[in-house]
This record gives structure tokens, sequence and C-alpha cells, in this order.
């Protein structure tokens, strides 16, 4: 078998939230092709990414596409600055890696999670993702929230209660009062009186509404450094927090470490951080308890997978961050199947929406918070053809 052309395809712009997603379709000699993602759809990077696809794709052309060690190692060194690491150039391998294993996976007539040496669990516990923006809505504006006010949270908080959902997580410190995004200087050095005001008020209607039984996790986004994520951690403490994410910068590790070691509240990172390589510091000082590796730009299935086993090695458990495609749903779904430290995943409000669902070929979302596996072959997720008439296509063959 071998790769005879690559298809880069930039999806229409997603009404719902803005997101741009960048597809990658690779396809063979003998008819099985496998889509893969480069996660990088919302912010900034889908058109820098976009590029790079095209300059990835003659480098493996001819190549056996179950060759998947071999392709990693190839684009990983020969393209220089992957080996420093980095949002794009990684986005850019995990996109072709995820293609390969749906490649894989379907020329085996099997779905991912079998490939990956089975699963632990039929059923996947998922989390409420992002309440800030609501919950069961159409869309959402990023940079502006419905409402400020505690009591919005409430209610988004029984929305997803009334759903199922066990487990939720909310960034209680985005927003001013009048919905308007924080200015970054706000949320670091010392956090206002009013701000800390406000910020509880969110979590303790938050915690009412959710009562005893729900876990709350916390979403910082970095918007925090070391000083004021200790200073919010310690008001947090006593409404129970699962875990506090992104509490700062995902660049410094003994920043990490400071924090964890100020807080009695467990800390998750890893969204934006990239292959073992960037992941081995938090392991080595112990300032993580919930790794958040995101597959489509972490370095792909392949590398994803040796992430979540290191960690093991550290009894540290992974969620996978998720927050683009359908793609990227499935393919977390399997791999999260497939490991031993799996704690919970993440079903962003995004993937919830009608402009999201309809990218896919087929509908995955949680039932009263769990999720069954997907059991097609491969990651068991395609582009709809809805959406492909709606994309930019470039082939490289």
């Amino acid at each position: 078998m071998k790769i005879i052309g690559v298809d880069i395809i930039a999806l229409e712009k997603d009404r719902g939230n803005g997101s741009r997603p960048v597809i990658c379709r690779l396809n063979t000699d003998e008819g099985v092709s496998g889509y893969g993602e480069a996660a990088v759809a919302i912010g900034t990077g889908a058109a820098a990414v976009f590029q790079l696809l095209k300059d990835f794709a003659p480098m493996i052309l001819g190549m056996n596409p179950l060759y998947h060690e071999v392709i990693w190692e190839k684009l990983y060194r020969l393209s220089f600055w992957a080996q420093g690491n980095g949002a794009i150039m990684m986005a850019g391998i995990s996109a072709i890696d995820i293609a390969l294993w749906d490649i894989k996976g379907k020329a085996a007539n099997q779905p991912l999670y079998a490939l990956l040496g089975g699963k632990h669990r039929g059923k996947l516990r998922a989390y409420a993702s992002q309440l800030q923006f609501g919950w069961a809505v159409e869309g959402f504006n990023p940079g502006k929230a419905v409402s400020g006010d505690p009591g919005y949270y409430r209610e988004t908080t029984l929305k997803a209660l009334d759903e199922g959902y066990t487990a939720i997580k909310t960034n209680f410190l985005r927003f001013d009062r009048s919905g308007n995004i924080l200015p970054y200087p706000d949320t670091t050095g010392y956090l206002a009186r009013d701000l800390m005001k406000l910020a509880e008020e969110r979590i303790a209607a938050t915690r009412e509404a959710a009562g005893p039984d729900t876990d709350l996790i916390i979403e910082n986004h970095a918007m925090t450094d070391a000083a004021t994520a200790v200073q919010f951690g310690k008001m947090a403490r006593q409404y129970d927090i699962m875990f506090l994410e992104e509490a700062c910068a995902p660049l410094n590790p003994l920043a990490m470490r400071k924090i964890a070691d100020r807080l009695d509240i467990p800390l998750a990172a890893g969204e934006r951080t990239y292959t073992r390589w960037g992941f081995l510091p938090f392991l080595e000082n112990h300032s993580l308890t919930v790794i958040q590796p995101d597959i489509g730009n972490c370095g792909g299935v392949t590398e994803a997978k040796k992430i979540c086993d290191m960690a093991h090695v550290y009894d540290v458990s992974v969620q996978t961050h998720v927050c683009s495609s359908p793609i990227s749903v499935a393919v977390a779904l399997h791999l999260e199947a497939a490991i031993p430290n799996f704690i919970i995943h993440e079903h962003h409000i995004g993937n919830t929406m009608p402009s999201c669902v309809e990218m896919g070929e087929y509908d995955y979302q949680p039932v009263k918070g769990y999720f069954d596996l997907p059991e097609l072959p491969g990651i068991g997720q395609e582009i709809s053809g809805y959406a492909l008439k709606r994309a930019h296509v470039e082939t490289i063959q």
C-alpha cells in the first residue's frame, strides 16, 4: 500500500463559534483513505498549518501508510523546525499521523481502540466544558459572554445537569460583570478584590446549583500567573474543586510546581504542550495530577499514546483536550478507551452545536454524561459531503 495523494481541506468557518478546522485526507493506491485533523482551529494558526501541510505532503508521497513510526520520525526530523516543538509544526504532523491510523484501522477492519491494545472501558464519563459561554445554545462568541452575572452561571450549570452530566468545567475569570473579556494584565500579579468577589460569587452559584455530588473543574486558560493562581486557588478550595486547569502559562514547569506546592487543588494542563519532550518536565517535577494532550496538536495518535503511557509511569491521569471538529472528538474517544489512566472526557460546548455536528458524517454525543465508543473501522468518523462541498481543498499528488 502506498500514499498517492494528500488532500488538504480547510472547512468552512464554523458559524457557531468561528473556528476554522483544517483536515488532512490521505489517499492510497488501494482505495483506502484516512482523515486527520490539525487541531488549531480556534484562534490563530489555521491558515499557517494549511500551508505547512502542503510542504509536508511531498515528503510522504509513495510511503507505506502502515509505517506510522517511520513517517512520524521523518516529518519530525527532516522538517528541521519540528524538533523545536511548537503548535503549527506539531499540528501538521498530528493531522497526518491521525490519518495514517485511520487508514490502518480501515485496512484491518478494526476500530482504532483495538489497534491501540483494546478498550479498558466501553463507556467514557464526560464533563460539559466551557459553561461560561452557556449550554444548550446555538453558538457563542469567544470574546463576549451572554452575561457575566453569577445567576447566569447557575442557569448554565442547571442546563448541563438536566442533560445528565455529573461534572462541568467553567472559566470564572474570563469575563467581567458586563460579559466583556478581561485583558490579561487584570488577571496577573494580583487579582483585585472586586474581581475576586465576582469570581467567588460565580463559583458559589455554580456549586449551589450543582449540589455536592457534581464535580467542578475550573478553567483558567493560563490567564493567571503563579501569584494570582495561588490567590485564586486558595479562595476556590472551599468549593471542592476536582482540578484547576492551566493555572499558568504552559512553558515553565517550575512555576507550575510553585503553584502545586501552595494549593490543595489538583492541577491539570497540556493542551498547549507538545510531544513527550514537552510533557516530561511536568511529570518529573510532579506538578500535574492530570495531563491534557490534544491529539490534533501534540503529535497525533502515535505521540499521544507515548505521552499517556509515560504519564502512567508517574501515576498521572489523562483527559485529552478536545476543541475542534468531529474528527478530534472521535479519535479522542478511541485513545481514552485504550489507556488505563483515563480520568474523564472533555465535551466542549462547540462540539454540541449543529454547525459543528454537520461537519461530520456521524454525530457522537454523550447520553446522560457518558459516551459510547465508535465501533466503525479506523477512527469511525468522516467529513460529511455537506462540509466538503463548502470546503477549500488542495490536492498534492
